[in-house]
């Protein structure tokens, strides 16, 4: 690790250590109190690093602008964004573990716990020689996502105003909650914003660069069975663990994450509960395709519709609610921010990944609201589980990346 960024490898463990999980059986928005109580320390940083035009968005949202340099003010202004909840996954007592000089091919014990980063099982391990990585203690997931991009984006920015002889256009920055539980954005001010276009960085490895995303849907199904004595249940019983068993069985095995890759869509059934009297899935449905995503949704309600008719009754309530929408297909009547992302890149000998992301971002709504936004990698690796784990050369090639970007849009 060099020592540009004295701060980045501070600021990230700091932020890492907070929880900030988001809540998904909330109702009211930000879904946590820890969300608020971190932004709002968020807000005293960004006014302590010299910006002074913070704002506190009635989402959640704290967004901030750095002033254009004498000159530039009509210089196209760029947006940063980044999300500071953490994904379902104990976030509690987060305690990372540093390993220095990593050889990229040792096992990385996990704390005290049996768990381990062994490269034979994650191989993306060896793509970190002599980097400094940063990993939890195994009983927590470690935050990368998006707190790296947290700490990438206001250590540009620190670098800017303590360099006031780089010249630059206006930035606009923008840290928020909830994106991991898909809600975060729903509201998002593009307005006072004030971006031309954006960036969201919440990306992976080294090189990501990312336009095209998942159109997303939850699907919940509630089974009303039907429960009498198991010795006189012929023609009268309606097991709704059966019958949830049976309607799961009528999806193709092949759509499935664990089976699928690329453009390649799924169903994802996530949760399901039950007793013989009434039972409960959830699934989550992803596609590529918008077309292909209608015709998921729609195969559900029909299996739903057959189970229905078969019973002559409406036992099987099936609720389904779109997420998001492939940002691709805004941002493929707009290149530039991908190309202008592409170019800084390239700039900085770092070879672009481009490939659709199996997942969102922020910038999916964000794109929909009229702001392009494609998607920068920060560098978590294995995120949303005991084995996240960062390069912090990683983090610094994203920060590099982001005054990259501005340098470039002059």
């Amino acid at each position: 690790m060099t020592n540009k960024y004295l701060a980045l490898s501070e600021r990230f463990l700091n932020y890492v250590r907070v929880d900030t999980r988001s809540d998904e059986d909330a109702t009211k928005r930000p879904s946590s109190d820890k969300e608020v109580a971190f932004l709002r320390k968020l807000a005293q940083e960004l006014a302590t690093i010299g910006l002074s035009d913070i704002q506190t968005m009635s989402d959640g949202y704290v967004f901030a602008k750095l002033p254009a340099s004498p000159g530039l003010e009509n210089v196209p202004n760029i947006g940063f964004i980044a999300h500071v909840d953490t994904a379902d996954f104990n976030s509690e007592n987060i305690q990372p573990q540093i390993v220095e000089n990593y050889d990229g091919k040792s096992i990385i014990p996990l704390g005290t716990t049996a768990y381990q980063l062994d490269p034979a099982v994650f191989p993306s391990l060896n793509k970190y020689q002599g980097h400094t990585l940063i990993t939890t203690d195994g009983t927590t997931l470690l935050g990368a996502d998006d707190k790296a991009g947290v700490a990438e984006i206001i250590t540009a920015i620190e670098y800017l105003i303590n360099h006031p002889d780089i010249q630059h256009g206006p930035v606009s920055l923008a840290f928020g909650p909830d994106e991991e539980i898909g809600t975060g954005a729903d509201h998002f001010d593009t307005k006072a914003f004030g971006a031309d276009f954006a960036y969201t960085v919440d990306g992976g490895p080294l090189g990501e660069l990312e336009w095209e995303t998942f159109n997303a849907a939850s699907a919940k199904l509630h089974i009303q069975g039907q429960n009498v004595h198991p010795g006189t249940a012929k023609g009268a019983m309606i097991n709704a663990n059966q019958v949830a068993m049976d309607f799961h069985a009528q999806l193709p095995v092949h759509d499935r994450p664990e089976e699928t890759s690329g453009r390649e869509g799924f169903w994802h059934l996530i949760e399901m509960s039950g007793t013989p009297d009434e039972a409960n899935l959830t699934y989550i449905i992803r596609d590529h395709d918008r077309q292909k995503f209608e015709s998921r949704k729609d195969q559900l309600i029909a299996i739903a519709d057959q189970f229905n008719a078969k019973f002559g009754q409406d036992r099987l309530t099936l609720t389904i609610q779109d997420q998001y929408y492939n940002m691709g297909d805004i941002l493929k009547e707009n290149m530039a921010p991908v190309e202008l992302a592409e170019q800084a890149m390239q700039a900085l000998s770092i070879k672009p990944i481009i490939e659709p992301i199996r997942g969102g971002t922020d910038g999916s709504k964000i794109s929909f609201l009229g702001l392009p936004t494609p998607n920068l990698f920060a560098g978590g690796e294995n995120m949303h589980g005991r084995f996240e784990y960062v390069s912090l050369e990683v983090m610094e090639a994203a920060t590099d990346v982001i005054l990259k970007i501005i340098e470039l849009a002059r």
